[in-house]
């Protein structure tokens, strides 16, 4: 109890966020659950660029990006195109 008798209330912290835990291009990177394939290419950077995008070895179409979300565990790697000589 407070100073004054009455019950001190919880402290309130930040509300709880679902995360789960990927291997991206072989390091581990913790994302907000529900992220998409469409999410992770923009977080990175990569939004607009040519890349190739797996998920656990199976290749994700473009226009799928959005639609494919990322499961604890998963296993992604993107490959972007390199110009040059």
């Amino acid at each position: 109890r407070g100073a004054h008798g009455r019950k001190r209330s919880p402290r309130a912290g930040p509300p709880y966020t679902a995360r789960v835990r990927i291997q991206l291009n072989g390091q581990p990177r913790d994302l907000e659950a529900a992220t998409t394939v469409a999410d992770l290419v923009r977080a990175i950077g990569l939004e607009g660029s040519p890349c190739a995008v797996e998920v656990n070895a199976k290749l994700v179409r473009r226009a799928d990006r959005g639609s494919v979300a990322l499961a604890d565990g998963d296993r992604v790697e993107v490959v972007t195109l390199v110009g040059g000589g």
